[in-house]
C-alpha cells in the first residue's frame, strides 16, 4: 500500500488513509488532520517544501511535491469550507480571485445580488486571509441569471459601488450560458460598464456548444472595442483553443475531476498550442470539483516533461500578468495563517 508523507513522516490512524501518525501539519497552526489536536509548532518559512495533505488526496498522491507559489485565478470559495483554505495554503496557493457566480438557485431580487457582492468582497477576503491566502473578487450578473433582463438591469444599476470596491479586480464572470439573445444583451451591457471603467473582464464560455459560444462572443467583444489584453476568456477546451489562439485575449483552462479538463488534457493542449497567455484554474464550486486542481496540474506536467518555466507561467506568471492590469491587484504572497483561537467564537 502506498504511504502518505507529510513533513518527511508517514501518517497513520485516520480512517480512509493508508498511514497517519503525524500530529501537526508543517504549514499551519490548525488542528492536525490526523489527531484533531491543535498544532502549536512555529510556522516554517514560505520557501519550505510543501506536500499534499493526506486528507486532501485520500492517500493517492500525498508524496507528490509542489514547491511553486500558485495563484488560483478563478475559484468560488463561497461554496468551499475552511478545510479547503487549509489545504490550498499547505500546497502553495497564496492568492486567489473569486468571480461572481450562481448560488444554486436563481435570485429574485437585486438586493440579494448586492448582499452576495458584499460578502465575497469583504467577508471572504477576511476569511481567506486568516488562512494565509490573499483573496480578491470580480463582480457581475453571471450568465446563468442573465435571462431575466429586467432584474439584471436593476442589478447593473446598483453594481457600480461594488465594481469600485478596493478588492474588486475585474468584472465577471460574464458571457453566455444557453447562448440566447437575452444573455447577449446583458453580456454587452456589462462589457460597456467594464469598458468605461477600464476594467478587466472574465468571460464564461458556455458549458455546451462552446465553439458556437465563441462565435457569438468574439463579434460582441470587437463591436464593443474591448482591449484584448483586458479580457480573459475562460473554460476553454480542445474545440475552442484553435478559434482563440491567434487572438490577443488571455485564455483560461478549467480543471475538474470529472467534467471540464483533466491535467492530462491540459498538458496535451499546452503541447499543441503553447502556454503564451494561457492560465489554469480550478473554478471549484457546488459540484464535484477540487480546490487543489492547480497542484495536480503542476505535478502531472512535471511528470509529463514540461519545463518548470512553462508550468510556472500556467499557475502563477500569466494570472499575475493579467490581474496586474488592475491597479488594485497587489497580492500579498507571504501572509501567515492566524491561530484560530484568535478569531474562532
Amino acid at each position: 500500500m502506498r504511504q502518505c508523507v507529510m513533513a518527511g513522516k508517514p501518517l497513520r490512524g485516520q480512517p480512509g488513509l493508508p498511514e497517519c501518525r503525524q500530529e501537526c501539519h508543517p504549514e499551519w497552526q490548525f488542528p492536525s488532520p490526523c489527531t484533531g489536536r491543535p498544532c502549536l509548532a512555529p510556522l516554517p518559512s514560505a520557501a519550505s517544501a510543501q506536500r499534499l495533505p493526506c486528507a486532501a488526496q485520500g492517500g493517492s498522491a500525498c508524496a507528490q511535491e509542489s514547491r511553486m507559489t500558485i495563484i488560483e485565478p478563478h475559484i468560488h470559495m463561497y461554496s468551499r469550507t475552511t478545510d479547503d483554505y487549509q489545504r490550498m495554503y499547505a500546497t502553495g496557493i497564496r492568492a486567489c480571485v473569486e468571480p461572481s457566480f450562481w448560488l444554486g438557485t436563481n435570485r429574485r431580487y437585486a438586493g440579494t445580488f448586492f448582499d452576495y457582492f458584499q460578502l465575497i468582497l469583504d467577508f471572504e477576503t477576511l476569511r481567506a486571509r486568516r488562512f494565509g491566502i490573499d483573496h480578491y473578487a470580480a463582480v457581475s450578473v453571471n450568465p446563468k441569471e442573465a435571462e431575466d433582463v429586467g432584474l439584471a438591469r436593476e442589478v447593473l444599476a446598483g453594481m457600480g459601488d461594488y465594481l469600485d470596491h478596493p478588492r474588486c479586480v475585474a468584472l465577471g464572470e460574464i458571457g453566455l450560458n444557453n447562448i440566447t439573445p437575452n444573455e447577449e444583451t446583458v453580456f454587452a451591457e456589462q462589457l460597456e460598464m467594464a469598458r468605461v471603467r477600464h476594467m478587466l473582464v472574465i468571460i464564461h464560455l458556455p458549458h455546451f456548444h462552446k465553439p458556437e459560444g465563441v462565435a457569438r462572443i468574439l463579434p460582441i467583444l470587437r463591436e464593443m472595442a474591448m482591449p484584448e489584453e483586458q479580457v480573459l476568456i475562460d473554460h476553454n477546451t480542445e474545440d475552442t483553443m484553435p478559434l482563440l489562439r491567434e487572438t490577443g485575449y488571455y485564455l483560461g483552462l478549467t480543471v475538474y475531476p470529472i467534467s471540464k479538463l483533466t491535467p492530462q488534457r491540459v498538458s496535451a493542449i499546452i503541447r499543441q498550442h503553447g502556454a503564451q497567455r494561457v492560465l489554469v484554474n480550478g473554478s471549484a464550486d457546488w459540484g464535484v470539483s477540487d480546490p487543489l486542481s492547480l497542484v495536480k496540474v503542476v505535478d502531472f506536467m512535471r511528470q509529463d516533461g514540461h519545463p518548470e518555466a512553462t508550468i510556472q507561467s500556467l499557475v502563477f506568471d500569466t494570472a499575475n500578468a493579467f490581474y496586474s492590469g488592475s491597479p488594485r491587484w497587489r497580492p500579498e504572497l507571504n501572509l501567515a495563517p492566524v491561530d484560530p483561537r484568535e478569531f474562532q467564537r
